[in-house]
């Protein structure tokens, strides 16, 4: 059991510090893909002309393997943690904007239309209505994106020792200690698993209005069913 934690020091971390690593390569990709999907999902609902081709190129950066991307990126941000960030980031985008625009527009037209009425502009609509009604798909995307993010952090191994967990599996070759891979493939599924879960949680918080048994608790009776613009239009107005 000592080997399996026992990391060895060409590493320069040691194993809580190769978990930090992880996730800090794993998740600000997660969130700046995040803060780039808002606004470009607004134009897409705002514009549906523009979805079809946003979609398009993001899906086929999604496509370029994450070797040939970090060999772009090598000759303009060198063998460093951000060459790994940039296309999980870029990554993130093809689940992200597809789940905030399916979101978005599920919003009740009716809902819209009370919004107006109580003198939301487009911008307050979008924030303070559209968005918290669409938390239950963001959360969907956030969790595929996430999951997927600390999976493929492990790829940064092949540039320089970047890929934190995943300098395990280079290291259990060098030094043929087997242990060490078991200690990264572990140690990643436990943190994906986790972070899922960590999401769900979030969603269950944020959503109070959805179905109990929606969100892991007691059904409510047959025939009852909450509008989930009552709360988001009551939050927004006060």
């Amino acid at each position: 059991m000592n080997r399996f934690f026992d990391i060895p020091s060409d590493l320069q971390h040691d194993w809580f510090g190769l978990i930090g690593l992880h996730l800090r390569e794993a998740l600000l990709p997660v969130l700046g893909g995040l803060l780039l999907a808002l606004p470009l999902a607004r134009l897409c609902v705002r514009l549906r002309w523009l979805y079809p081709p946003v979609l398009w190129v993001t899906t086929v950066l999604y496509a370029i393997p994450s070797l040939a991307f970090f060999v772009v990126l090598i000759d303009y941000t060198g063998q460093t943690e951000l060459t790994v960030m940039i296309p999980l980031t870029v990554y993130s985008l093809v689940v992200l904007v597809p789940a905030i625009v399916d979101g978005v527009r599920s919003v009740p037209q009716e809902t819209l239309a009370a919004a107006t009425a109580m003198g939301f502009g487009p911008v307050r609509r979008y924030v303070q209505v559209q968005l918290p009604i669409a938390v239950p798909a963001i959360i969907a995307g956030l969790r595929v994106a996430t999951v997927s993010s600390i999976s493929l952090v492990s790829v940064g191994m092949l540039i320089g020792n970047q890929g934190a967990l995943g300098n395990l599996l280079h290291d259990a070759q060098i030094y043929n200690r087997p242990e060490l891979a078991w200690n990264s493939v572990i140690t990643s599924a436990a943190l994906a698993v986790l972070a899922d879960a960590l999401l769900v949680v979030v969603r269950i918080l944020l959503t109070p209005w959805m179905p109990s048994g929606a969100r892991g608790g007691k059904t409510k009776p047959a025939g009852v069913r909450p509008d989930p613009a009552v709360p988001a239009l009551e939050d927004a107005a006060r």
